[in-house]
């Protein structure tokens, strides 16, 4: 599982920084979550192939959270793109979409499947044979919600040494591997735990971004092994953040407490701070397993 952060600032692009967008490498597919302004250009910079996105999650209609989505619409079609692309978010989304798409002359040449989300409970929105996706509802100033991607189990290993010990035949071993117990020649049972390994761990992630203090979502998001919270503010404009409804550095730290989760990556940060690492100092007061976001910066876990 790789996390590429292509954007991770509050609202406004600079020129260092850019509002929120971000892929995540999960089974060998690639998901685009939200889109901010510039995103495109990070995409680029990141060497991420374009063709590998069929999927792409929009949180909410806040401008630096889609606003880079009719233009990488539109450079798909230039692209030459002819499969799907499926692209969930809240009921509008579809209409804003079509409606720059339709004036600018440039409707897509392959299937564009939107998904509008309506629900304020978690709803499973996307799910194949390797992974799920479902919502995680958040308190925003606009209907918002986050998403929580999950593997699913993998088939189990051959263990190949135990397999040769008893001197089973390769003829065998696609059987073993989906779970077959095997009985010898000499009429002795060899049950497939023995003869097979755990497999990985699944891995799960969960995105939440943008949202006041919501410790609501606790329950959906228990002991998930990465947590990207956003951390608009410090404590000291916490009022602001309840004025808007984001959340510091410290509320994001007592979410990721509280669900127990293995890594919690802060972002979205206002830009009236100097420095991003006070939010780590903040959020390290309540949770100590802390990384910072930035611009370019890939997380693998």
């Amino acid at each position: 599982m790789k996390l590429h952060i292509l954007g991770c600032y509050a609202a406004t692009p600079r020129t260092l920084t850019n509002p929120t967008a971000q892929i995540l490498e999960l089974k060998g597919q690639l998901f685009l979550i939200d889109c901010g302004e510039g995103t495109q250009v990070q995409l680029r910079k990141s060497k991420l192939k374009f063709s590998k996105i069929d999927h792409i999650f929009i949180s909410h209609l806040h401008g630096d959270h889609f606003f880079g989505l009719p233009g990488l619409i539109s450079t798909f079609r230039l692209l030459g793109r002819k499969k799907e692309l499926h692209i969930y978010g809240p009921k509008g989304i579809k209409g804003a979409i079509t409606l720059l798409l339709k004036l600018g002359d440039s409707w897509t040449d392959y299937p564009l499947i939107f998904h509008e989300m309506t629900s304020k409970k978690p709803e499973r929105i996307l799910e194949d044979d390797k992974l799920t996706v479902t919502t995680i509802p958040l308190k925003h100033r606009v209907y918002t919600n986050g998403f929580l991607f999950r593997e699913k189990v993998g088939p189990r290993k051959l263990n190949l040494a135990e397999v040769q010990r008893y001197g089973i035949g390769k003829y065998n071993y696609n059987g073993i591997k989906n779970g077959d117990d095997i009985t010898l020649d000499d009429g002795t049972l060899i049950p497939n735990a023995e003869l097979t390994l755990d497999p990985p761990k699944p891995k799960s992630y969960a995105y939440c971004s943008d949202t006041g203090h919501a410790p609501e979502i606790v329950p959906m998001i228990k002991n998930v092994d990465v947590l990207y919270h956003e951390s608009t503010f410090l404590d000291s404009e916490a009022h602001l953040s309840t004025k808007t409804k984001h959340s510091t550095a410290k509320e994001a730290a007592s979410i990721a407490k509280a669900a127990g989760v293995g890594q919690l990556i802060l972002g979205h940060y206002s830009t009236r701070y100097k420095s991003i690492y006070l939010f780590k100092e903040e959020a390290q007061e309540i949770f100590d397993r802390v990384e910072l976001s930035d611009d370019g910066k890939v997380f693998e876990f």
